[in-house]
């Protein structure tokens, strides 16, 4: 795997394990031959991992850490990524997303400086070089976040990558639109909601990708990823809220109507997404957008 002779399965540290991509990470990591160690600042159920507890925003024991499990691969998967909580509490969410993965990087550097690393940015992010396109401090976090990861690369020649995944959707808890319109049917369907589906804007378009894609993405990342180099993750086809809701609408009985924020037709400008260099290391989605949603919505008539 990526270069590297082993006699033994590599070891792969998953941070944000019980979050909502790190569970369908740790389950695909495992099926595809690592021996992976599941970290999170709570407990989780999970028997095919090992897991450990540890707050990455405290230095100290990230070190601890690192020095116990001496990962030969690293996936970043912890942190804040709530854009209102971030207004809420800045100092948390810098802590979060940019200081623990300096901590991260710093123990790997002193107790294991071959492993390779990639690291989950955002969407999000803002052009460092045009501080007027910065909208709120979660992007400043992803951004500084971003930063770190290239500068200990090159300051100290370790392997890093950074993906950069669009919106994830699939089944699992997530604080996603698709996973919050998904939970409020199920409430419609089993009577315990009002039948409307309220949103801001319904031209609103948005690139989602299945979180099962992402995983991957990361794998694909981690063994063929250029160190330095940013991968865009997504589906390569941008959506608008009125799609989503009407792909909901064809897999539920339930009438619902919608209720927007506004009258006006407003259409929203988007980032266009290059798949290129993803493309190149011989990643592509498969996963359909429509067995995304009924995963999804599947998950919470399965789970309420």
């Amino acid at each position: 795997m990526d270069g590297k002779v082993m006699s033994r399965m590599p070891k792969l540290l998953i941070t944000g394990a019980s979050g909502f991509t790190g569970q369908h990470a740790c389950n695909h990591f495992v099926n595809a031959g690592f021996a992976v160690t599941a970290v999170s600042r709570k407990g989780f159920g999970n028997g095919q991992v090992q897991t450990e507890l540890c707050d990455l925003t405290n230095k100290e024991n990230v070190g601890k850490l690192i020095k116990k499990v001496k990962p030969d691969y690293l996936l970043h998967l912890a942190g804040q990524n709530h854009v209102g909580t971030s207004w809420i509490d800045p100092v948390s969410s810098l802590e979060a997303n940019a200081m623990s993965t300096l901590y991260l990087l710093e123990a790997l550097r002193q107790e294991n400086p071959d492993c390779k690393v990639v690291i989950v940015g955002s969407a999000l992010q803002f052009d460092p070089q045009n501080i007027s396109t910065l909208t709120h401090p979660y992007s400043l976090s992803k951004t500084l976040q971003v930063l770190i990861a290239q500068s200990w690369g090159v300051l100290y020649n370790m392997n890093i990558v950074i993906a950069k995944p669009s919106n994830l959707i699939g089944p699992g808890i997530s604080n996603g639109v698709c996973s919050i319109f998904a939970k409020k049917i199920v409430d419609m369907e089993e009577n315990n909601a009002e039948k409307v589906l309220e949103v801001n804007n319904l031209q609103a378009k948005r690139d989602f990708v299945d979180v099962r894609d992402a995983v991957r993405a990361y794998e694909t990342l981690l063994t063929k990823g250029k160190s330095g180099e940013i991968y865009e993750i997504a589906s390569g086809e941008n959506r608008s809220l009125a799609e989503i809701i009407n792909q909901f609408n064809s897999f539920t009985k339930v009438e619902f109507k919608v209720k927007t924020q506004t009258n006006k037709t407003i259409e929203e400008e988007h980032t266009d997404i290059d798949l290129f260099k993803m493309n190149n290391v011989g990643w592509q989605p498969i996963m359909p957008f429509k067995t995304s949603i009924l995963d999804t919505l599947n998950f919470y008539r399965n789970n309420m």
